[in-house]
């Protein structure tokens, strides 16, 4: 199948990829994939070194065009991590401009940039692809315990879930997306690569993504993490630039509702919000021609359907109000995790779902919100199940609040209590602001302990890493 099939259409496109180093047309982006897709024939797994530059998005599109599995490995792994996923993922090469990028593995390391390379695609030089069920990319992915495992998506998921999200968000070859994230994870790379390959629109990658390079690259489509958007909305006259934008998407994490009604103000339009994880590409989502929900995450995408459950399996109602753990099934879904001995098969329930890990709500009119992980979003507390995002929101709208993470706590009577950390201006007390909490929330909800911290622990994606907090004392 053509996974990516705007880059064999016949009309050229002069800027079909920017970068701050570098543009390519859509035939020049063909032509050197295709003569570095004609170097890993026989190459069972190939591994990019994913700097945030043009030569992955070659490498990448080398090797989906060759019907190699890609394993994106993270410019700043440490030499653990990254010999753990060269290990784990058998690839036979790596694709790099940088000589050391193998680290102590013994890999080969192909370069991507090489002078004599053809730039344009001639007669007979562009690979017939593989069939759609066909593995794609293994992007690992950290659970709870042990190394991080390599999650398998089938070429069919990836372009399933691309082509929906071109339908909720009107994407089209008409766009011209602007990111500057990573280019190892689903949001960066699945979506933010290879959406604009598959769609025909224009990518500017922006090597990172500051608000000034957002504000000078005039797209109409913006990809961001709520960490992107929080300091977008800091610099005004940054954000006052995305005015003419058509869509502004945040993902990765729950984007603090302050920041959604700062994006609104600034921008003049509520941003759309998703929802997705590795194993699931993108599920749920909010329309480009539809309503917008500070919190929530919209309706699912075509192809996919969800459902909550409790802690015993039963059933629990899409009402707006019931907390359950999300399932999904659907035609995004990954193949399984990577095995020395082949793919283990996706872990589904006997009926075809795949538990997330998450738990949320589902109103009845089949908009979700997500609480968040299970096991740190989800706080028991005297009988109470409070969601952690809830009580996020609201010491966000402390006028001295700039970051907040709840999570829950031993505690000897209640089993849990909640526990915040946030990070604020001039220290406010402690005690004020659990009060401040107690005055828009249940009593249940109020943080028995509050943290002032200089910042809060986060991953490549501005995630909060929650299990680091966890470690925290708390007395």
């Amino acid at each position: 199948m053509r996974l990516l099939r705007a880059l064999h259409e016949p009309a050229d496109d002069e800027r079909a990829v920017v970068t701050p180093e570098l543009t390519l047309s859509r035939h020049e982006l063909l032509g050197w994939a295709a003569a570095l897709a004609a170097e890993l024939r026989g190459v069972p797994m190939a591994a990019v070194h994913a700097v945030p530059a043009a030569p992955t998005v070659v490498a990448v599109t080398a090797g989906l065009l060759a019907g190699v599995p890609i394993v994106p490995v993270p410019p700043d792994a440490g030499d653990v991590e990254r010999a753990h996923m060269l290990r784990d993922s058998g690839a036979a090469v790596v694709l790099s401009d940088d000589p050391g990028a193998a680290g102590h593995s013994g890999l080969p390391v192909i370069p991507v940039t090489r002078p004599g390379r053809e730039t344009r695609p001639g007669r007979g030089t562009v690979p017939a692809e593989p069939a759609a069920d066909t593995p794609a990319l293994v992007l690992y992915t950290s659970g709870t315990t042990g190394p991080p495992k390599g999650v398998v998506l089938s070429r069919q998921a990836i372009a399933a879930d691309l082509d929906a999200l071109a339908e909720a968000w009107q994407w089209t070859a008409g766009d011209t997306l602007v990111h500057g994230l990573p280019l190892y994870h689903v949001h960066g790379l699945v979506l933010g690569v290879l959406g604009a390959l598959r769609a025909g629109s224009r990518l500017v990658h922006t090597g990172r993504p500051t608000p000034q390079a957002y504000a000078e690259a005039a797209g109409s489509l913006y990809f961001g993490v709520p960490t992107v958007w929080s300091r977008v909305c800091a610099a005004p006259e940054a954000a006052r630039a995305l005015r003419g934008a058509r869509l502004l998407v945040s993902g990765s994490a729950p984007l603090p509702v302050p920041v959604f009604d700062d994006l609104v103000a600034l921008t003049g339009q509520a941003p759309v919000e998703r929802y997705g994880m590795t194993e699931t590409l993108i599920t749920v989502s909010a329309r480009a021609d539809g309503e917008r929900r500070a919190g929530q995450v919209g309706l699912p995408v075509a192809g996919v359907e969800t459902r909550l459950v409790g802690d015993s399996g039963e059933a629990v109602a899409a009402d707006g109000a019931g907390i359950g753990h999300l399932e999904v099934r659907g035609a995004t879904l990954f193949d399984g995790y990577l095995r020395a001995d082949g793919t283990a098969a996706a872990p589904l329930t006997a009926d075809g779902w795949y538990r997330t890990g998450d738990v949320a709500t589902i109103g009845a009119d089949g908009w979700h919100r997500i609480v968040g992980r299970a096991s740190t979003d989800l706080i028991k507390t005297g009988g109470y199940r409070v969601g952690a995002g809830e009580v996020e929101d609201a010491l966000l709208a402390h006028p001295a609040v700039r970051e907040a993470a709840v999570i829950g706590t031993p505690h000897p009577d209640l089993g849990e209590q909640v526990t915040a950390f946030v990070v604020a201006d001039g220290r406010p007390d402690p005690d004020e602001l659990a009060g401040f909490v107690a005055g828009r929330l249940a009593a249940h909800k109020r943080p028995r302990v509050v943290h002032v911290v200089a910042e809060l622990p986060r991953n490549a994606m501005g995630k909060v890493q929650k299990a680091r907090l966890k470690q925290q004392p708390t007395s």
